[in-house]
């Protein structure tokens, strides 16, 4: 029975691990180069980004860190796909222009969310009793909510550091942004890093956010 419970569990590590490299990074950063060609900058493009191949926008590091993380079931998963390749000089529209390519990647995972909380919501009103596609279609609901809230944290690297400086003043920005730049990954570092109890800040926070969206979305 144990054992039966472990391979269970590995399986849906693997599904979960198939789910942001097939199919939620290479929407997201697609939709960043889409964005970005679509205001005028042709970067991507011309690196082979504006596609849904998955392969093209697979980070050696980034994806084989994710993998190990989860399949290690430690509760800390982290990974990231390729950076999609945007000249900002090329963007209509200055540090808007900047801040719907940044957002144009969560954005699409909260579509993806949608798009997948829809038929669930149907099959659990109808009684259907289909496991399999229900954990999946969930999967993909609370990882494209995942997502899209961890990247919309306002600290650069993350896409939300963007679309933090569109808003702020200009002048604020100007002086913000040189310092968010060399200190953000140690920021996000020390959000993700498991403090008291085990958990994360920014555990925490993501959590707080993705819950009641999932139960918007698929009324669980």
């Amino acid at each position: 029975m144990l054992a039966n419970a472990s391979f269970e569990a590995m399986v849906v590590r693997v599904i979960v691990i198939a789910v942001f490299l097939l199919v939620a990074f290479p929407i997201h950063e697609f939709s960043h180069a889409l964005a970005a060609y679509r205001l005028g900058d042709s970067t991507a493009r011309l690196f082979g980004r504006l596609t849904l191949n998955p392969i093209v926008h697979f980070d050696p590091i980034g994806g084989s860190l994710l993998a190990i993380t989860l399949l290690l079931g430690s509760g800390l998963a982290f990974g990231w796909a390729k950076p999609t390749p945007v000249n900002p000089r090329n963007l209509q529209g200055g540090r808007w222009g900047e801040a719907i390519v940044a957002a144009a990647g969560p954005i699409s995972n909260l579509v993806l969310a949608v798009v997948a909380a829809l038929p669930l919501r149907y099959m659990l009103a109808a009684g259907m009793d289909l496991p399999l596609v229900e954990e999946a279609l969930a999967l993909l609901v609370s990882i494209n909510l995942l997502l899209m809230v961890f990247n919309l944290i306002p600290v650069p690297p993350l896409d939300g550091g963007a679309v933090l400086f569109a808003f702020l003043p200009p002048q604020t920005a100007w002086q913000l942004r040189p310092i968010l730049a060399q200190y953000g990954l140690v920021i996000l570092i020390l959000l993700i890093f498991p403090i008291f109890g085990g958990t994360s800040l920014l555990g925490e926070i993501i959590t707080s956010v993705v819950g009641p969206l999932y139960s918007l979305l698929t009324g669980l």
